[in-house]
C-alpha cells in the first residue's frame, strides 16, 4: 500500500494501483476546502485507515494555510475528536 498526497485529495493505492481509500477535499471559490468524501474499501476497514488519511489530509490543509469544512459525516466526527486541528475549521465547533 502507497499513500498518494495531492492538493485535493489523499489516496492510499495497492500493488496494481487500485484506490484503496481515499479522502477528497476540493478547494472552493472562497478558498475554503470541503472534506466531502472519505472511503475505504472493505478489505481495510477496521485499521484506522480512514483515521490515517483524515490526518494526512488535515497536514495537507494545514501546509497548504487553508481552512476546511467537514461535509463528510466521517470527516466532522474526525475534527469532533481531534482538538489539535480544530484551526482548520472554517466554522469550529461545526465540523
Amino acid at each position: 500500500m502507497t499513500l498518494h498526497t495531492e492538493p485535493e485529495k489523499v489516496y492510499i493505492t495497492g500493488e496494481t494501483g487500485e484506490v484503496l481509500a481515499e479522502v477528497t477535499f476540493p478547494v472552493g471559490e472562497d478558498g475554503v476546502a470541503d472534506i466531502n468524501h472519505t472511503f475505504v474499501s472493505e478489505a481495510l476497514r477496521g485499521q484506522g485507515v480512514a483515521g490515517r488519511l483524515m490526518q494526512a489530509a488535515a497536514d495537507t490543509l494545514r501546509s497548504q494555510g487553508r481552512k476546511a469544512v467537514a461535509s463528510c459525516s466521517y470527516a466532522a466526527g474526525w475534527f469532533s475528536k481531534h482538538a489539535e486541528y480544530q484551526d482548520l475549521l472554517a466554522c469550529p465547533n461545526k465540523a
